[in-house]
């Protein structure tokens, strides 16, 4: 009897899995991308700006080439925060206000749940690889180009 409690339970919670591993693929793959520049740095960008796409973000994936990111298009500017919750990849957050000008920018480890912020109110925030904004000398006050070609957030 306990055996077969125990092997539908982990039936059950595989389903689970399955049904939440196969969310956040549809998730991602459903995302539009758009071309940013920062300065004359170009970035491939897809864009979460619907909540279910925000809640999954980057979760769960290997690694992510140089020039990509992901920009997350939030409804209205707040001090909206960050966690690196099923992610395996170190990431770099840059928060931005509505205009487009980063805020902030954090360095973020993988499978953290430590909350990075923004700083003012940020209507945007894109996640590059870590150290890619220091690396290319981008910083506070740097305004990000293209973000008018973002979809609106729902």
């Amino acid at each position: 009897m306990i055996y077969g409690l125990r092997q539908l339970a982990g039936t059950i919670l595989g389903g689970m899995f399955g049904v939440c591993l196969a969310s956040a693929v549809v998730a991602q793959e459903s995302m539009p991308t758009i071309e940013l520049t920062a300065g004359f740095h170009r970035i491939e960008a897809e864009v979460a700006a619907q909540d279910s796409h925000r809640q999954v973000g980057l979760m769960n994936r290997p690694s992510m080439p140089v020039q990509r990111g992901m920009l997350f298009v939030f409804p209205q500017a707040n001090t909206h925060c960050m966690w690196m919750r099923n992610t395996l990849i170190p990431l770099s957050v840059a928060f931005m206000d509505k205009e487009g000008r980063i805020i902030n920018i954090a360095d973020m480890q993988p499978h953290s749940e430590e909350n990075h912020c923004a700083r003012q109110p940020a209507r945007y925030a894109l996640e590059m690889n870590r150290g890619w904004f220091a690396q290319r000398g981008i910083g506070a006050g740097t305004k990000l180009r293209g973000l008018e070609r973002a979809p609106q957030a729902r």
